[in-house]
C-alpha cells in the first residue's frame, strides 16, 4: 500500500511540474543529450512560431543559431565526460513577425541518477532585436535618374528628351541601358523597379530621384 501511494504522489507532482512547465511565461524545452527537442512549453514554441506538439524532435540548436560554434564544441565535449555544469550559447533566432532577435540559451543537464545519461532543461533568454538598417537604393547616374523621373510623370521620349537636352535617341539608349540592367520588359515596369530599388523618392510628386545618386 506504501509503494501505490509513493506512486499516487509521484503522478500528482509530476502532474503540478508539468501544469508549472506550461504556465511559466521563460521559453523552456526538455531536450536529450543531442539537442533534440522532446518537450516544450508554449512560450518556448511562440518564439518560434508554432505548437509545442510541433517542436518534437526538432534540434532545438537549428531552430536558435549559437554566435560561436566553440561553445557548442565544448558543452558536447564537457556531456561526453558526464559533467553537470550549468551551460550557455549566445543565439540568434527569426522571430514569428519577421524580426532578428538575439538572446542566450542556457542548459543545466537533469537526470534521476549520477550515472543516468543526463536530459537538457533549455531555458531561453530574450535580450533583444537586431536593427536591421534600411538598404541603401542602387544607384544610377543623374542622366538616368531624371529620365526614369520623367518617365514616371508621364513623359513621352520626345518630351523627355527636350526636358533633359537630348536627342530621343539619347533618351532611348538611357532607357535600354536600365531595362537591360533591371531586366525589365515594359517601361511601366522599369518605373516600377525604380521605385522599389529606392531609385525614386517614394511619396513625391512630380516624381523626383532620390538625392543619394551618383554618377
Amino acid at each position: 500500500m506504501a509503494v501505490d501511494a509513493g506512486r499516487a504522489d509521484g503522478v500528482v507532482w509530476r502532474n503540478r511540474a508539468l501544469t508549472l512547465f506550461d504556465r511559466v511565461a521563460v521559453p523552456v524545452a526538455v531536450c536529450d543529450v543531442y539537442g533534440r527537442v522532446a518537450l516544450a512549453n508554449p512560450a518556448m514554441a511562440a518564439e518560434c512560431g508554432t505548437t509545442p506538439g510541433r517542436l518534437r524532435g526538432r534540434d532545438v540548436l537549428e531552430l536558435f543559431r549559437p554566435q560561436e560554434a566553440g561553445q557548442v564544441e565544448r558543452i558536447a565535449e564537457a556531456l561526453r565526460l558526464r559533467h553537470r555544469s550549468r551551460y550557455q550559447v549566445s543565439v540568434r533566432w527569426r522571430a514569428p513577425g519577421g524580426a532578428e532577435r538575439y538572446g542566450e540559451l542556457t542548459a543545466d543537464p537533469v537526470s534521476d541518477t549520477v550515472d543516468e545519461t543526463p536530459a537538457l532543461l533549455v531555458m531561453l533568454r530574450v535580450q533583444g532585436e537586431c536593427s536591421v538598417p534600411e538598404p541603401e537604393p542602387v544607384r544610377v547616374t543623374p542622366v538616368e535618374g531624371r529620365v526614369l523621373a520623367l518617365l514616371a510623370g508621364g513623359a513621352t521620349t520626345a518630351a523627355a528628351a527636350r526636358e533633359l537636352g537630348l536627342s530621343k535617341d539619347g533618351v532611348t539608349y538611357h532607357l535600354r541601358r536600365l531595362s537591360a540592367r533591371w531586366h525589365t520588359a515594359t517601361r511601366t515596369e522599369l518605373v516600377a523597379r525604380a521605385y522599389a530599388l529606392g531609385v525614386l523618392a517614394p511619396g513625391v510628386w512630380p516624381p523626383e530621384p532620390r538625392t543619394t545618386e551618383t554618377r
